[in-house]
């Protein structure tokens, strides 16, 4: 089983960033890239990112983006928290977004990953042929507040 491991580095009260590594048997690091999310705000529906811990993971047919997605499990109060692409915070409703940088893509002062489609074929292809994961989430933000 892979495991995927989300260090959130950056938290703002508009975005969160990350870094997301895959790793394989013993530990070793299969693939890496950044990651977007809501900011917090108290695990609410839609507006937040989820909480840290470790969620598992199954991979799963979203109707709604036509495609095969991981869908995190057991997140308290939450469901349908995906990892899918998407380059904008705007673009998030609680789900996880690959990227390969974090930049301000459009100038409005908020940060955005680039390349998140390339960013999560690469991250499907890393995890490989299996429909069940785990994803670790860490807040390493030493500024963050809860």
């Amino acid at each position: 089983m892979r495991t995927i491991h989300l260090d959130r580095i950056l938290m703002t009260s508009t975005f969160t960033l990350g870094k997301i590594v895959v790793t394989g048997d013993h530990g070793v690091g299969l693939f890496e890239c950044v990651s977007l999310e809501l900011p917090w705000r108290g695990n609410q529906p839609r507006t937040s990112c989820i909480p840290e811990g470790t969620y598992p993971m199954r991979l799963e047919w979203s109707p709604s983006f036509r495609d095969n997605l991981w869908e995190l499990k057991e997140v308290p109060d939450r469901s349908e928290v995906k990892i899918h692409a998407a380059n904008y915070v705007t673009q998030l409703r609680g789900c996880i977004a690959p990227g390969l940088k974090a930049v301000d893509i459009n100038g409005d002062g908020t940060m955005d990953v680039s390349s998140s489609r390339v960013a999560f074929v690469r991250l499907m292809a890393a995890i490989g042929a299996t429909r069940k994961a785990e994803i670790i989430i860490r807040n390493l933000d030493t500024n963050w507040r809860n």
